[in-house]
């Protein structure tokens, strides 16, 4: 992979990366847990009607835009409310760990669909990701048939969500991008909003401003990560860029953690991240 090429999805980790960074700084109030996330998408739907040049494109843009942005919209939405259904039955740790199994969703995808076959070293490469994300996330006791229902169901939603931007990648029109992010984003934002006012029905909660504040600083590097990983996809086979992606951000994430908030790595994640070290070498070859 040439460092050309590779720069799109350097600059999608970073943002993907900055993702992270932000929470660790911003503290909501939790009233509504989905007012961070509607703060968030709104953002990313403001940001990605500005970057449409040629505003009648929106009403002039082929089916398979529109088509493609309202699955991937949905999808979003749904494998969030996924995660959260699976954190109380499994715990974070072990939710979290399989959401980014979820890459091997559009892996898979690729090689089925796409014939894009890696080479022994990569295919080494993206199993010690895979393995690093299970060691990081350590180990867990819960092994019911619904606790591992919900995992599963967790993974799929993950990976069917990230692999739209292969899919769009390969069926799209590269001169519509950003109508497909902005109407990607816009049926995010109404999904959650309605969400939102179900959250308010139930738990007599609102959103309030710190919730849609934080939600803001987080969606200018989300908007900004699927659009460049969009972009990186373009030249760069999915079996490479999903796997580099997700141990790239992970990388950038514990090296910020580690220097800037002086966070101590347990024995696992010094293991894990020695593992993605090897594996970016390796997919990168």
């Amino acid at each position: 992979m040439r460092f050309s090429d590779g720069l799109f999805l350097l600059l999608a980790m970073i943002c993907s990366a900055s993702m992270a960074i932000a929470l660790r700084f911003f503290r909501t109030s939790q009233n509504n847990r989905y007012g961070m996330i509607l703060g968030n998408y709104l953002t990313c739907t403001l940001i990605g009607f500005l970057m449409i040049a040629d505003k009648p494109l929106l009403f002039q843009a082929h089916p398979a835009t529109y088509v493609c942005g309202l699955i991937g919209g949905l999808l979003f939405v749904l494998s969030l409310v996924c995660m959260q259904s699976s954190i109380s039955s499994n715990g974070t740790i072990l939710s979290s760990a399989f959401s980014k199994l979820g890459l091997l969703v559009p892996l898979l995808l690729s090689v089925l669909f796409f014939h894009e076959i890696p080479s022994l070293l990569q295919a080494a490469g993206l199993l010690l990701v895979v393995a690093s994300i299970l060691i990081m996330n350590g180990t867990t006791k819960q092994n019911t048939s619904f606790s591992l229902l919900f995992l599963l169901i967790v993974l799929l939603t993950n990976g069917m969500s990230d692999s739209m931007a292969k899919i769009y990648s390969s069926i799209g029109y590269q001169s519509e991008e950003t109508v497909y992010m902005f109407i990607l984003f816009l049926f995010a934002a109404m999904l959650t909003y309605v969400l939102m006012v179900l959250e308010t029905r139930r738990t007599g909660k609102k959103a309030d401003l710190t919730d849609l504040s934080a939600g803001i600083c987080i969606g200018i590097p989300n908007y900004f990560s699927s659009v460049l990983l969009l972009r990186s996809l373009r030249t760069i086979p999915a079996v490479i860029a999903y796997p580099v992606f997700s141990a790239g951000t992970i990388m950038i994430v514990s090296a910020v953690s580690l220097f800037l908030f002086r966070e101590h790595l347990t024995r696992r994640q010094t293991i894990g991240l020695f593992l993605i070290l090897i594996s970016l070498v390796l997919l990168n070859i």
